[in-house]
């Protein structure tokens, strides 16, 4: 999730849902349940973000193969694979309808 203002968006969720909230950087945080796996990310919107809202991640065993793949079958890369520390690797594209799609692999 990319939020305009990513601290009260960790603070929201972590008192909605309980979540552990854990900041990989002054703009990302994992959050997720009390046993350290994550749930989901929430990041800080702004200019330079890849994307805005709500972006579902599908696991993949190569994210640059799938990447590769979607490119092939319409679809627009939005963001370039890279590593998420801890994590694995990410990246975001486009799907034909514009529908921003995240994979996420080891």
């Amino acid at each position: 999730m990319s939020a305009v203002d990513a601290p009260r968006a960790h603070r929201f969720y972590r008192e909605l849902f309980g979540w552990r909230v854990d900041a990989l950087d002054a703009t990302y945080a994992l959050v997720g349940a009390a046993d350290g796996e994550p749930a989901g990310g929430i990041g800080q919107s702004g200019p330079g973000s890849p994307y805005t809202g709500i972006v579902v991640y599908f696991r993949v065993a190569d994210v640059d193969l799938a990447l590769a793949k979607a490119e092939e079958l319409g679809g627009r890369r939005r963001l370039e694979p890279q590593a998420v520390p801890g994590r694995g690797r990410i990246a975001v594209f486009d799907d034909p309808d514009g529908n921003p799609v995240g994979l996420l692999g080891a």
